[in-house]
């Protein structure tokens, strides 16, 4: 197994500083924590981060769309949040290679799993808040973004995926995607799981019902596609 890359790397792409101790922290999923004595976990500054990333997002948009109702802002704030969104900032800096995984999460493709990687996004804006404050956190989150809001079709392919990836599927002679669909978890607090195969590309998602699943999977699946 090839030795994690050194840290300094990835503060010096995200353009941060962050104490190391905070830093390991943000970086450590629940499955490391379990294979290494219930170390603590991201799980908390993941918490703090999602509220960062929502409030610096939802202040930009208000001000940059003056013309915008409130339905399309918040189209374009979930768009902008979404796990798979910050999946692909998460991959485009190659953050799958500093997460500390267990061995079983490694083994099964943990490092590119889209959950794990968007999380940690959310954890190391949290470790960037406690450690330099408000601002510099919202910065970062603004400099993660920016290749979305550069992109001119990432609104609208994040507001309908499903008919994006059909779309997609069709210019490139793929057939139409075939969806599946698992669920887990107790009645009150179910999470289901789409897959999606559209000719050599499979994409899962998950969401709190079969609709948001399938949508972040067709997201997941059109991006797959559209990346040379």
């Amino acid at each position: 197994m090839s030795a994690a890359p050194e840290r300094s790397s990835l503060l010096a792409t995200l353009g941060v500083q962050i104490d190391p101790a905070l830093l390991e922290l943000a970086l450590t999923h629940r499955s490391y924590a379990y294979e290494h004595g219930g170390v603590p976990t991201n799980e908390r500054l993941e918490f703090l981060g999602d509220s960062i990333l929502g409030q610096a997002v939802t202040v930009m948009l208000y001000r940059e769309y003056p013309l915008l109702d409130e339905g399309d802002l918040a189209k374009r704030r979930a768009s902008l949040v979404s796990s798979v969104a910050l999946a692909g900032i998460a991959r485009g800096i190659g953050l799958g290679d500093y997460v500390r995984l267990g061995r079983g999460e490694i083994l099964t493709g943990g490092r590119d799993k889209s959950s794990i990687l968007a999380d940690t996004v959310e954890a190391l804006i949290g470790a960037v808040y406690l450690d330099s404050g408000g601002e510099t956190a919202t910065a970062l989150v603004m400099r993660l973004i920016e290749p979305l809001l550069r992109d001119p079709g990432h609104f609208g392919v994040s507001m309908d995926p499903k008919t994006s990836l059909q779309e997609a599927a069709a210019r490139l002679g793929s057939g139409a995607p075939v969806y599946s669909i698992a669920e887990s978890g107790p009645d009150h607090s179910k999470v289901f799981i789409a897959t999606v195969t559209v000719g050599v590309v499979t994409a899962v998602g998950e969401g709190t019902s079969k609709k948001h699943a399938e949508m972040a999977a067709a997201l997941d699946a059109w991006t797959r596609l559209s990346t040379p």
